[in-house]
């Protein structure tokens, strides 16, 4: 993306992503400081969350960088790094 985002804008396109994978989500229940997996995410609706939301970013994180991210703040965070 051309203009810098902030944490908060990074999460609202995370929730939105997470809302398009798991259609019974709830989006305004997603804290930052929960993880994928506790809102009913499995291995690879995170794949596929992740990869949606680095497409819209335009970025590429390895994966080895994704591996020790807990929640999504963390990942907001991580992919900020790259922008």
């Amino acid at each position: 993306m051309s203009k810098a985002m902030d944490k908060k804008e990074v999460i609202e396109i995370i929730k939105k992503n997470l809302k398009e994978n798991l259609h019974d989500v709830d989006v305004d229940a997603i804290e930052p400081t929960s993880s994928m997996r506790d809102h009913g995410a499995n291995s690879l609706d995170m794949i596929e969350v992740v990869s949606a939301t680095m497409r819209e970013l335009e970025i590429r994180v390895p994966r080895s960088e994704l591996s020790q991210i807990e929640n999504i703040e963390q990942l907001a965070e991580k992919f900020i790094e790259y922008l």
